[in-house]
């Protein structure tokens, strides 16, 4: 079982953090600018539906984040 998001670096983009949402809808969002690229094709009629449920998925994942940096600043 996967974590439902996780944090991701690339060397390519050093200024760049990334969350990866592991469920579907599967994205990965580009905290530096807010970038969201899909993993999954989503039909037409579920667009609608999921419109909601991915404001909300992209909330929590800047949450996840805000969580992470401060665990690390606990460890410390």
């Amino acid at each position: 079982m996967l974590p439902k998001f996780l944090l991701a670096d690339n060397t390519d983009y050093p200024d760049a953090v990334f969350v990866v949402h592991t469920e579907y809808p599967r994205f990965i969002m580009n905290l530096e600018n807010d970038e969201v690229a899909f993993f999954d094709d989503v039909e037409e009629e579920d667009e609608a539906e999921l419109t909601d449920e991915v404001a909300q998925l992209l909330q929590q994942a800047v949450q996840f984040y805000e969580r992470e940096l401060d665990r690390y600043d606990e460890e410390e």
